[in-house]
């Protein structure tokens, strides 16, 4: 016998702990700004990602590198100001975690006050364990991320999907259980194998969101401008467009130009 799912007013970590162990997929998407965040926020889904991806496509840089701590404070910033259910995470860019663990606390503190964000993410494994442990203990909520990482593109030299050989599918197994141990709340894995994906979220009671990671994981997330069909450039198989929002964007400016130029607009009606 089935049973009606819960309707959640408001999105915690503890609500995606309940929608995991009760069986309803989890809905993640990116947003960046005041209006495209009340609109997913609006359309139900589950958990907003402030991501370090604003930095390919709000800000046209080639790599996640780029965008700094200020950066992506203002992004958040105006996020929250939009989300009355979603729950709001927030990547700690590159250079802001890695070296030093006090530093790492130090910038998850800053997104937190600075912002009114929920949630941080950073990515990686064993390699952060201390910088984790450390935001976890000032009572920062933490979601992890395995698999491929983008900030460390220049390392792997390629976007391709990880975790195809043995040895890098036990580490990350193991990453993905010392993850949930020292308490992180959620974590995303990019471009692995389906199956890997599916037996590392059955593994823990944790929710695993995949980004080209198949259909056996708690969740999903895209990059909106992506699913909107905003970047016509980016083509993975992972990726549906739901819409063709490029095409309809440059219709709609297309036609206003025109119109400006023929004296269509503004017409009788539109001037006071």
């Amino acid at each position: 016998m089935s049973s009606a799912k819960k309707t959640y007013a408001r999105v915690t970590t503890k609500t995606l702990q309940e929608m995991k162990a009760n069986g309803e997929k989890i809905s993640m998407l990116t947003a960046y700004d005041y209006t495209l965040g009340g609109i997913v926020d609006k359309a139900g889904v589950d958990v907003i990602l402030v991501g370090d991806s604003a930095s390919n496509v709000m800000a046209g840089h080639e790599t996640t590198l780029p965008i700094t701590l200020d950066q992506m404070i203002y992004h958040a910033s105006s996020v929250v100001r939009a989300a009355q259910r979603a729950l709001v995470v927030v990547d700690l860019p590159f250079g802001t975690y890695q070296a030093d663990s006090k530093e790492a606390l130090r910038s998850a503190i800053r997104i937190m006050k600075e912002s009114g964000a929920h949630a941080v993410k950073l990515e990686g494994g064993e390699q952060v364990k201390d910088s984790i442990e450390r935001i976890l203990q000032a009572g920062i909520p933490v979601m992890g991320h395995l698999g491929l990482t983008p900030q460390s593109i220049y390392k792997f030299g390629t976007y391709s999907v990880r975790a195809k050989e043995e040895e890098e599918a036990a580490q990350l197994l193991k990453d993905t259980k010392m993850l949930e141990e020292i308490g992180c709340f959620g974590i995303v894995l990019e471009k692995v194998p389906a199956v890997l994906a599916g037996d590392a979220a059955s593994s823990i009671s944790v929710p695993i969101i995949g980004i080209g990671a198949g259909n056996q994981v708690d969740g999903q997330v895209l990059v909106l401008h992506d699913m909107l069909g905003m970047n016509k450039e980016f083509s993975p198989r992972f990726l549906r467009r739901y819409l063709d929002l490029d095409q309809v964007l440059n219709d709609a400016i297309g036609q206003y130009s025109a119109d400006v130029k023929s004296l269509n607009f503004p017409n009788d009606k539109e001037q006071y």
